[in-house]
């Protein structure tokens, strides 16, 4: 799916581009699932991502997407550690020049995709290399968070921060606390959190204080406040902002003591392959609210966009 040009407000659409044999260092990707995540439209939009695409990317059509999963069918002459008929997931570039995975056929390059276990569907797969890597860079990474210790995962019930919560509970072996809307708390308490908090009964971080202090606050919804977060930490805890793309995030990167951090994670190799493998050992599993075909794109975005999808939406070429 793509816009033909970068016209704001264009629809998507069905488009045919050319597909050729994969040159240098290439690989060819027969897409079986895709995820949809916030950043795609986001690209179609305005502010810094849409910007740097624009001026990073391929030329129109923009091919929209990140995530993928699928078999490889060709691989380019100057490729290794990947064959023709693996199982792979990852997520595509426009850095690098590459369209997105919003197609049936994706080009990136080998340490852009990790081995997908038998034990582990396409369609989970295609959920999982934003968001689980964005959980993994949040909660093991900056979060630097270790077993025994506390996290606090803000807007728990959302693509990211359920990969958190069990990331943090059943790799890392932390204590977890989870805020999210008081329907989702049943859901959320079964992915192994601790305390589940309900935004809706008031102030969120006013109800986490008494449960702290944490050794990570993971802001997956990417609007509370810096400082009401900060206060909340342990002396060197780590306050991660999920969704990084906002002024207002980043200008949360510059207050003293510096124990805010932004992320939007780029899938690679070795993240994503931590991530699906917790997900093949049954340590993570990934809910999918809703499946969509690829030529349903459009209504995905516009679901994705309320901001109240609990789970993962894929599309399915």
């Amino acid at each position: 799916m793509a816009q033909k040009s970068w016209k704001r407000g264009e629809p998507l659409a069905l488009v045919e581009v050319s597909t050729p044999e994969p040159l240098g260092d290439q690989l060819r990707v027969a897409v079986k699932a895709i995820g949809v995540n916030p950043v795609d439209w986001k690209m179609r939009e305005s502010g810094p991502l849409r910007l740097a695409a624009r001026l990073l990317g391929p030329p129109p059509p923009v091919v929209i997407g990140v995530d993928f999963a699928g078999i490889v069918d060709a691989v380019g002459p100057r490729v290794e550690g990947v064959r023709v008929g693996d199982r792979v997931a990852g997520g595509t570039n426009f850095s690098r020049g590459q369209r997105g995975s919003y197609a049936d056929t994706v080009f990136v390059r080998a340490d852009q995709v990790c081995a997908l276990p038998a034990e582990v569907a396409f369609d989970v797969a295609g959920a999982l290399p934003v968001a689980g890597v964005t959980a993994w860079i949040s909660v093991v990474e900056l979060g630097r968070l270790e077993a025994g210790q506390k996290a606090l995962i803000l807007g728990a019930s959302g693509g990211v921060g359920q990969l958190a919560v069990q990331i943090a509970k059943h790799v890392q072996h932390a204590g977890v606390v989870a805020v999210c809307s008081g329907k989702n708390a049943a859901l959320v308490q079964g992915l192994g959190a601790d305390v589940v908090l309900d935004y809706g009964k008031g102030d969120a971080l006013g109800q986490a204080k008494p449960h702290g202090p944490y050794r990570a606050v993971v802001d997956c919804v990417g609007s509370y406040s810096g400082a009401g977060c900060r206060a909340l930490l342990t002396r060197t805890g780590r306050h991660v902002i999920v969704s990084g793309d906002s002024i207002g995030a980043v200008a949360q990167l510059l207050v003293p003591p510096f124990s805010s951090k932004a992320v939007l994670g780029q899938p690679g190799r070795e993240r994503l392959a931590h991530v699906v493998g917790a997900v093949a050992a049954g340590r993570v599993r990934v809910n999918i609210a809703r499946r969509f075909g690829l030529a349903e794109a459009e209504q995905a975005h516009q679901l994705s966009r309320t901001g109240r999808v609990s789970g993962k939406l894929v599309l399915l070429p």
